[in-house]
């Protein structure tokens, strides 16, 4: 949404609470290694690529959005 105002942006967002950060975590899935954004018990939600070879922009399986099943394990949690 875009939107256009005469007031200063500062003034519109004073009151607004302040956004909480998410939780990041990096995990190499499928030799792609990617930032999710953790939502609970094994499930987390895929935000961005940032290792991986060009085709796998195109992989449907890593679009950012998509949820998928994480379970951290001592692999996972040494490399990322």
């Amino acid at each position: 949404m875009i939107w256009y105002s005469i007031v200063p942006e500062e003034m519109l967002w004073q009151f607004a609470p302040p956004a909480e950060p998410m939780p990041l975590k990096e995990i190499r899935l499928g030799g792609v290694l990617m930032e999710v954004e953790l939502l609970g018990e094994e499930q987390a939600r895929i935000v961005r690529l940032l290792d991986c070879e060009l085709h796998h922009y195109l992989n449907p399986d890593y679009a950012p959005g998509r949820m998928i099943r994480y379970i951290p394990t001592l692999e996972n949690d040494s490399k990322g």
